[in-house]
């Protein structure tokens, strides 16, 4: 029996394969891998249909576990964010009038955004988190010890403890993939090219050639041009290896307006600890003081205590010998 072809589409190299020999002082690259340069993702909204097909394929690749979940009540949406056993997660978010004559659906399929300069691995005590040659962040984990450093460093809130092996996770960029010469399994599987895989320069240059068709099409109609790309440049961490074109404020897609690292803290954190340190210091002088001046201020009472004593046996022996 005929063996059929693969239906999912397979990338194509963006350059010759690395000799299966590496040279001196170079990195062992797999044959037929991409080239090492930064690559990512680009999410454009106006064309996600909700259709979860990244979730299963990135669920099935990775080996992750099917969602037993409630029916949660906000809309189609019942993963409701990112976690250990979710890397990926499509947004259903609803903007109807009160009497649902007028609206729209936002769908956006949301992952690990890959920042340039990520809080994650900035924090991770036992080197777990690495950045790849293609620009990704990766959690190893074998060498993860959970203790959730990056959990609270990610600003996106995309990492959580996966139950099973107790460990931090997310998506990987599916590192194993593009070691092999293959497109994320995401971006493979979605129907309409709502994910996009390639180089962040080439994703840069489709993206603001996709923003400035939109607004066009707005201006032509008389809407208003809403379209713009969230986290294309460095404005934000650096830049974000996996960036979305949105067409409303980021926290309607539950993303922060702004984010930092959390070296950023460290400043006024120093200055509030020297501050702290002083102060209690400058206490500690003055209680030290006071502690002296009441000390010093009963040893002189005592005494006099003592010679108005000494006067009074003086006066009545005085009086005795007038008697």
């Amino acid at each position: 029996m005929a063996i059929p072809m693969q239906a999912t589409p397979v990338a194509t190299p963006t350059g010759a394969a690395q000799p299966i020999e590496p040279a001196a002082g170079s990195a062992l690259t797999p044959p037929g891998a991409f080239d090492a340069v930064p690559m990512g993702f680009f999410t454009d909204t106006t064309v996600c249909i909700g259709c979860k097909a990244c979730e299963v394929a990135c669920k099935n690749w990775n080996g992750l576990p099917a969602d037993v979940v409630a029916l949660s009540g906000n809309s189609y949406d019942n993963t409701l964010h990112l976690n250990g056993e979710n890397w990926r997660h499509v947004q259903f978010i609803e903007q109807f009038s009160d009497d649902r004559a007028d609206g729209r659906w936002l769908m956006m399929s949301d992952v690990c955004k890959h920042c340039v300069h990520a809080g994650c691995l900035e924090v991770c005590p036992t080197g777990a988190i690495i950045r790849t040659e293609y620009d990704t962040v990766v959690i190893q984990a074998d060498v993860c010890n959970g203790c959730r450093d990056c959990i609270a460093a990610c600003p996106f809130g995309v990492i959580e403890i996966n139950p099973v092996s107790k460990t931090a996770m997310k998506c990987t960029l599916c590192y194993d993939r593009l070691q092999s010469g293959l497109q994320p399994a995401c971006s493979a599987a979605c129907p309409t090219a709502s994910i996009r895989f390639g180089t962040i320069q080439e994703l840069q240059e489709a993206a603001t050639a996709r923003v400035e068709q939109l607004n066009a099409q707005a201006r032509d109609a008389g809407r208003p041009e809403d379209a713009y790309l969230y986290g294309a440049d460095d404005s934000l961490l650096g830049g974000l290896n996996s960036f979305y074109l949105l067409v409303d404020r980021p926290e309607v897609y539950h993303l922060p307006a702004t984010a930092k690292l959390p070296s950023q803290d460290l400043p006024a954190a120093s200055a509030l600890g020297v501050g702290g340190a002083i102060g209690l210091a400058a206490l500690g002088a003055v209680s030290f003081r006071k502690r002296r001046m009441d000390s010093f201020a009963e040893a002189a009472r005592d005494g006099r205590g003592e010679e108005g004593g000494r006067g009074e046996d003086r006066g009545e022996e005085a009086m005795g010998e007038e008697r």
